[in-house]
C-alpha cells in the first residue's frame, strides 16, 4: 500500500491511499471467503459457491464494499501512526473511492486534524480586571436571611389575608363551566404575593376573611405552558379555610449562637463579611481570568474543524443533561424540551456559539503553553498531591496511595494552567473597572 497527506481546507488533511492489483485481488479474495454464505446460487449449497460464479450471478463488484472496509481498517490507524507527529485526528474520516478497478482501488480519507494556531498578542495588552467588594447591606441581607430560615408560622385571627400571609385554601377553576385538569386542589397553601399563580388569582385572595367563599375571575396568560387554556378567561371558586404569617426570631446574641454558633451579632457579622469578601474575592478573579483568555483568545487565528465544534456542542448537551437529571430528580432532557416547546437540534443548535469559543480558547491556551515552554514538575505535583491530602484530612503517604497515574497528569495540567494564568496576569496590564451601583459580590 502506498499513501500520499495532503492538506485540505478547513483544517483537514486528505489521506490518499493507493492499493495495487495484488493488495486488491488479496482484499476481495478475502471477502469473498467471509461473505460467501450470504448469497444464493442455482445448483449451490450456500456458501458453496465458488468465487467467479458469485461474481457471475450478483455482478463483478459484490465484494467491492467489503474488501475495501478490510484495507481501511487493515492499514488506516497505521498511516496515522506514522503521521502522527505532522498533524492529530479530532474527529471521523469522510470516505470515498477515487478509482476502483481490478487493477487496484484508491482510498481516500478526508480528516478533521488539530489545526495551527496563529497567535496573537498576549503580553503586553490591556485587560479589565473585575473586582467586588462588599457592602453593609449584603451583611445585613444575610442575617435577614438567617432569620428567615429560623422563622416559624403563626395562626393569623381577627384580620383579613395581607401580602405575604400563607393562605390555606380549597379552590376549583372553570372555563366556560367546564373544569379543567390540574384547576383543581383542596387545603392548599399559598403564600400571597409570591407570584405562584396566574396573575390576578392571589391579589383577589388578599382581603378574604377565614371561612369566606368567593369566586375569583382571572384570564390565563398567552404563553401559558397548557395549550389549551392560552388567553383563556377562568373562574375559580374559592373557599379560605386558615391564615397564617411569618413570624421572625428576635435578632440577638442568644438567636445567633442557637443558629449559627457564633458568640454574638457581631461576632456572626465579622464572620459573614470575611466569608463574603473571600467569594467576592474568588468571583473577581474567576471572572479576570475569563477575560485574560478571552482577550488573548480573541487576538489569536485559528480555523477550527467542524468536527471539533460538534463535538463540543455534543458534551455541552451532555452536560446539560447530567445538570438537569442532579437537579430535577432524574428529569430527562427530552421530557424537559418538550415542556418547553422545542427539540434536542434546537436545544443543540443554541450552543454552538459558545462551543465554537470554548473550542478556540482551549487550542489558544494550548499554544501559548507550548510557545513559553510551560511544564509541571514532579516537584510541584507533588506538593500539589500534598496540599490535597491535607485539605483531605489525610495523612500524605495514606493519601498517594490512591493517586492514580492518570490524577497525577491531571494535576500536573492545573499546575501548568495556573502557570499560564500567572504568566498572562504578570505581562499584561489590569485595569480596573469600577462596578455598577447595583452589583454585588453575591454568596454561593
Amino acid at each position: 500500500m502506498q499513501y500520499k497527506t495532503e492538506p485540505s481546507e478547513k483544517s483537514t488533511v486528505k489521506i490518499t491511499m493507493t492499493f495495487d492489483k495484488t493488495e486488491w485481488e488479496e482484499a476481495n479474495q478475502k471477502a469473498y471467503v467471509r461473505t460467501r454464505g450470504r448469497y444464493t446460487v442455482n445448483g449451490f449449497r450456500k456458501g458453496k459457491a465458488p468465487r467467479h460464479v458469485i461474481e457471475l450471478t450478483y455482478g463483478k463488484g459484490v465484494f467491492y464494499e467489503d474488501a475495501l472496509n478490510d484495507l481501511y481498517n487493515d492499514h488506516f490507524e497505521e498511516v496515522l501512526d506514522k503521521e502522527k507527529e505532522n498533524f492529530t485526528v479530532v474527529g471521523q474520516p469522510q470516505l470515498s473511492v477515487d478509482d476502483i478497478s481490478g487493477d487496484g482501488a484508491v482510498l481516500v480519507a478526508l480528516v478533521p486534524v488539530k489545526p495551527e494556531v496563529k497567535l496573537g498578542a498576549y503580553k503586553g495588552i490591556k485587560v479589565k480586571k473585575a473586582e467586588y467588594t462588599v457592602k453593609d447591606e449584603q451583611v445585613e441581607a444575610e442575617l435577614s436571611r438567617l432569620q428567615e430560615r429560623n422563622s416559624r408560622l403563626v395562626d393569623v385571627e381577627g384580620r383579613a389575608a395581607e401580602d405575604g400571609d400563607t393562605a390555606t385554601i380549597d379552590f376549583s377553576g372553570s372555563v366556560n363551566g367546564e373544569k379543567f385538569v390540574g384547576g383543581t386542589a383542596e387545603n392548599y397553601a399559598l403564600v400571597l404575593g409570591s407570584g405562584s399563580f396566574i396573575p390576578g388569582f392571589e391579589e383577589q385572595v388578599v382581603g378574604m376573611n377565614i371561612g369566606e367563599s368567593k369566586d375569583i375571575n382571572v384570564t390565563f396568560p398567552e404563553d401559558y405552558q397548557a395549550e389549551e387554556l392560552k388567553g383563556k378567561d377562568a373562574v375559580f371558586a374559592v373557599t379560605l379555610h386558615k391564615l397564617q404569617h411569618k413570624e421572625l426570631p428576635e435578632l440577638n446574641d442568644e438567636f445567633i449562637k442557637d443558629a449559627a454558633g457564633a458568640e454574638s451579632v457581631e461576632a456572626y457579622k465579622k464572620e459573614t463579611r470575611e466569608r463574603l469578601e473571600k467569594q467576592a474575592k474568588e468571583r473577581g478573579d474567576s471572572e479576570t481570568e475569563n477575560n485574560l483568555v478571552k482577550a488573548v483568545t480573541d487576538n489569536a487565528e485559528v480555523e477550527i474543524p467542524d468536527a471539533m465544534i460538534e463535538g463540543e456542542m455534543d458534551n455541552m448537551v451532555h452536560a446539560a443533561e447530567y445538570r438537569l437529571g442532579m437537579q430535577y430528580g432524574g428529569m430527562k432532557l427530552a421530557d424537559y424540551l418538550r415542556y418547553m416547546g422545542t427539540d434536542v437540534a434546537a436545544f443543540r443548535e443554541g450552543y454552538r456559539e459558545q462551543a465554537t469559543q470554548n473550542v478556540k480558547s482551549r487550542l489558544v491556551v494550548e499554544a501559548i503553553i507550548k510557545a513559553e515552554g510551560l511544564k509541571a514538575e514532579e516537584s510541584e505535583i507533588d506538593a500539589k498531591v500534598e496540599e490535597l491530602a491535607k485539605a483531605a484530612g489525610k495523612e500524605l503517604e495514606e493519601y498517594k496511595k490512591d493517586v492514580t497515574a492518570s490524577q497525577r497528569e491531571y494535576i500536573g495540567e492545573e499546575v501548568v494552567i495556573n502557570k499560564l494564568i500567572d504568566l498572562l496576569k504578570a505581562e499584561n496590564t489590569l485595569e480596573v473597572e469600577a462596578p455598577a451601583a447595583d452589583a454585588e459580590a453575591k454568596a454561593e
